[in-house]
């Protein structure tokens, strides 16, 4: 497509006005603008692969965020692993598809009957569907995360003594 000033003896007297010519080829398309610059057909190919590419990379970072949890098997002789594995919050399962682990005295807190732990540096709100109320076992604070897309979220909390 090529756009060109008129230059009219008419168009002389009143404002200027732009013409637009359209010209398609098999192999290119050109576009040339006022200044005089460019824009190649090659490039327009080069802006839709950048584009399809950040939309796979998009695509992989949301797919790779929902990571399952793994067991190394280093607990299985572990007298306790029956209780941990029948461990239910009302959010679910605990150690279905999110690893546990313990927390230190300092990286939680309750205040007004609800809890909030430290994890990856922030201070996140347990809600109260996600705290298990029968007794700990493990004698120790006990948190089950969930690393999503969104953020963490806790799957099941069980506070320990704070001493």
């Amino acid at each position: 497509m090529f756009v060109r000033h008129s230059s009219n003896t008419a168009a002389a007297r009143k404002p200027q006005r732009w013409v637009a010519v359209v010209e398609l080829r098999a192999y290119r398309r050109f576009v040339e603008l006022a200044g005089g610059s460019h824009l190649i057909g090659a490039d327009m190919v080069r802006l839709k692969l950048l584009r399809r590419s950040a939309l796979l990379a998009a695509s992989l970072v949301l797919w790779g965020g929902n990571a399952l949890g793994r067991d190394d098997g280093r607990y299985a002789n572990s007298p306790l692993k029956p209780w941990f594995d029948s461990l239910r919050s009302q959010l679910g399962p605990c150690c279905s598809d999110a690893d546990g682990f313990a927390v230190a005295d300092p990286d939680w807190e309750s205040h007004n009957g609800r809890y909030r732990v430290r994890l990856d540096g922030q201070w996140i709100d347990v809600p109260d569907e996600a705290v298990i109320t029968e007794p700990n076992r493990a004698g120790r604070t006990m948190v089950w995360p969930v690393k999503t897309a969104f953020g963490i979220s806790i799957r099941c909390f069980m506070p320990g003594s704070m001493i």
